[in-house]
């Protein structure tokens, strides 16, 4: 599904600014990434399957942007450390690390006695210890830049979920690693934030296949009543946390889903 929504603006906002996101591919990823390159920064795309990164990175610099693609596993350490290592000694600095990436979304959903195993360690190695391992590899950079640390939760890891229970549970994780980095790191002048979205990507087109209703009961749930964009509703909120705009805001969520969670 997609969004009929265009009415993001563009500006120097970000200009100089250097912003990795991984899972940058496609999706809410992809949604940030445009959204930080429409405002000047220089985004690198940091992906496990670059057939399909580097083309999302071709199509955003043919449009005039300054967009790089580079493979990354983000469960594996070496590839995280590389990437950021990369990015740094390219561009000279780096201003925002966004941990996107997630595999296995729906590995573990249903009940927990029947989880796989399989799918419980690779939600672990891409969420969770891909979150530790993008903090110590991206520690020295965002102190020098005086930068912004962002992790993607999810409302699941603030209420639970019957649906996806372990899913949640990583998310609840990431959520508390951001709080503890950010009173960690509050006095090297790093910013660390959660952002907990809801919007429309090829993996919520997958699940509207299998079930047709899940839109329509979430567009119910939503007080704004429809279903984010990516770029415009998601990527604005990569922006301001990649700004000066946010200079005083550490260790909190931004829950960014049409006001479908209320919980905080």
């Amino acid at each position: 599904m997609t969004s009929n929504f265009t009415f993001l603006p563009t500006g120097p906002l970000l200009e100089g600014r250097v912003a990795l996101v991984t899972g940058g591919a496609s999706g809410i990823g992809l949604g940030m990434a445009t959204a930080m390159a429409r405002y000047g920064a220089s985004v690198v795309l940091a992906c496990i399957r670059t057939e399909t990164g580097e083309p999302a990175a071709a199509t955003l610099r043919a449009a005039g942007l300054d967009v790089r693609c580079i493979r990354c596993d983000v469960t594996v350490t070496d590839d995280v450390f590389s990437a950021i290592a990369t990015t740094v000694e390219e561009f000279g600095r780096l201003d925002c690390l966004i941990h996107n990436a997630v595999a296995g979304t729906f590995t573990g959903a249903g009940p927990i006695t029947e989880a796989s195993l399989d799918g419980w360690r690779m939600l672990v190695a891409s969420s969770l210890r891909a979150s530790f391992d993008c903090a110590r590899a991206g520690h020295a950079a965002l102190q020098k830049a005086q930068g912004s640390l962002v992790l993607l939760t999810s409302a699941a890891g603030m209420e639970g979920s019957a649906a996806i229970p372990l899913y949640g549970v990583v998310k609840a994780a990431q959520r508390t690693l951001a709080k503890g980095l950010a009173a960690e790191w509050g006095p090297d002048g790093i910013r660390v934030n959660s952002v907990a979205p809801l919007a429309l990507t090829p993996a919520f087109d997958t699940a509207i296949v299998a079930d047709p209703s899940l839109i329509k009961r979430l567009e119910a749930s939503t007080p704004l009543g429809r279903i984010g964009d990516p770029v415009e509703d998601i990527g604005p909120v990569a922006v301001f946390l990649a700004s000066e705009l946010s200079r005083h805001v550490t260790g909190q969520t931004l829950v960014v889903d049409g006001g479908g969670f209320r919980g905080l």
